[in-house]
C-alpha cells in the first residue's frame, strides 16, 4: 500500500514529466486546472492539494513564475462540479487533477480529448470506464 506523500510525489512528476520531456519553449506559463468534488473547507481535501503544490515546486513548477494553477471545488455539488470542470476547459488548463469527483472526471473526458486528465480518490475507476483494466494501474493505493 502506498503512502499519501508519497502517491502525491508520484502524481506531481506525472503530471510535469510528460510536458518536461517536451522541448521546453522559455519563459512559457504552463496552466494545472484542479478540480475537487468536495468541500473547500474540507481539511483532508484542503492539504491535498497544497501537497501537490508543493510537490511541484519542488520539482521546480512554482505557480506565479512558470504555473498558473486554477483550483475549483465542487462542494459536494454534482451541476457545480460540471459546470467547473468545463470552465477549466475554457481556461485552456495544459492538464487537469480531478480529486474525488468521478462525475467531474467524466466530464472532462467527455468534453476535451486534448487535455490530459490526471484523477485520484475515484472508486472503482474501471467500473466508470476511466481505465480499461485494473491491470492498467501502475499500483495499488
Amino acid at each position: 500500500m502506498i503512502r499519501r506523500r508519497e502517491f502525491i510525489a508520484g502524481l506531481g512528476g506525472a503530471v510535469a514529466w510528460p510536458r518536461a520531456a517536451r522541448a521546453q519553449q522559455p519563459n512559457r506559463v504552463r496552466r494545472v486546472g484542479i478540480l475537487v468534488g468536495q468541500s473547500e473547507n474540507d481539511p483532508y481535501y484542503r492539504s491535498f492539494v497544497a501537497d501537490f503544490i508543493e510537490e511541484l515546486a519542488r520539482l521546480g513548477w512554482v505557480e506565479g513564475r512558470n504555473l498558473q494553477i486554477h483550483q475549483r471545488w465542487g462542494n459536494d455539488d454534482l451541476e457545480r462540479t460540471r459546470a467547473l470542470a468545463k470552465e477549466l476547459i475554457a481556461l485552456q488548463s495544459d492538464v487537469i487533477l480531478t480529486v474525488a469527483t468521478a462525475s467531474g472526471t467524466a466530464t472532462l473526458q467527455r468534453e476535451s480529448r486534448t487535455i490530459p486528465v490526471v484523477f485520484t480518490i475515484i472508486s472503482d475507476p474501471v467500473g466508470l470506464g476511466f481505465v480499461a483494466a485494473s491491470s492498467s494501474l501502475p499500483f495499488a493505493i
